[in-house]
């Protein structure tokens, strides 16, 4: 599964949802995009610890692991690395950094070595961190050896020499009522080089009031969108997740409409 299945079922209505009985169910994995805590925690308060996260790379498979149990301790994670998986957490210097401290996710395993893309020599060797490869997620890793990703390095915001991470805005808006999903991305700004916007796809009664209220109660002011729009419906990949480029084209082309 992937996030957006959960709030889409956390949002049926509670005859619905009690009319069916779950002790045969016994595991679900999901993956492929960020998964809001609240709504996470509410599916395992729902369907019981039988949900597992996992972490994966195109080029690379799965890389981490999570179960019910481990998420729970770390809220947020996504688990442990799988068996003959190495992580390496570098700042932008190429540094390895210490427990805690973010910075870009690279892994090693035996087939990292043999990882390339076809005709792209320079987009291989871009990826390339000596025996590991880059993911281009920024994460880190706590005490214990657990992961937690903050955002796709790609996906950054570089707002008037700060780093803003998209994924933040998102997490904190999912499971809001009325709203069914949102992608936050950056566009170019005169003044700023790049500011922050927020594309929301949910029902009428969905107000930027409430929007900007549960926004402003988790994060501080620098973060939060300059404009919302509203996307009657979100373009997807087969996987589940938000095609942002084809929003950002549409903000750009002025397709969207303010909410």
């Amino acid at each position: 599964m992937v996030p957006t299945m959960f709030v889409r079922l956390l949002a049926l209505p509670e005859t619905l949802k009690n009319r069916y009985r779950l002790d045969s169910l016994v595991h679900v994995s999901h993956g492929a995009a960020p998964c809001a805590p609240d709504v996470k925690r509410a599916m395992i308060d729902w369907w019981g610890p039988i949900i597992h996260e996992y972490y994966a790379m195109t080029e690379t498979g799965i890389i981490c692991s999570s179960d019910s149990a481990t998420w729970l301790a770390k809220p947020g994670c996504v688990g442990r690395p799988v068996p003959g998986i190495d992580i390496l957490i570098l700042d932008e210097a190429g540094m390895p950094v210490t427990a805690g401290m973010p910075g870009e996710i690279c892994v090693r395993s035996e087939v990292t070595s043999k990882v390339s893309y076809h005709r792209a020599d320079e987009k291989t060797a871009a990826m390339r961190r000596g025996d590991f490869v880059a993911t281009g997620d920024i994460g880190h890793l706590d005490a214990d050896g657990v992961l937690f990703i903050s955002d796709r390095k790609s996906d950054m915001v570089i707002s008037g020499g700060v780093n803003l991470y998209p994924a933040e805005i998102e997490n904190a808006l999912n499971g809001l009522p009325d709203l069914t999903d949102c992608a936050a991305f950056g566009v170019p700004d005169a003044e700023f080089g790049e500011r922050m916007v927020l594309v929301v796809e949910g029902g009428d009664a969905l107000r930027r009031e409430d929007l900007t209220a549960r926004l402003m109660a988790q994060l501080a002011a620098y973060k939060l969108p300059r404009v919302i729009y509203r996307s009657a419906v979100m373009p997807r990949e087969d996987s589940g997740k938000i095609k942002k480029r084809l929003l950002r084209d549409k903000v750009l082309d002025g397709q969207l409409v303010e909410l």
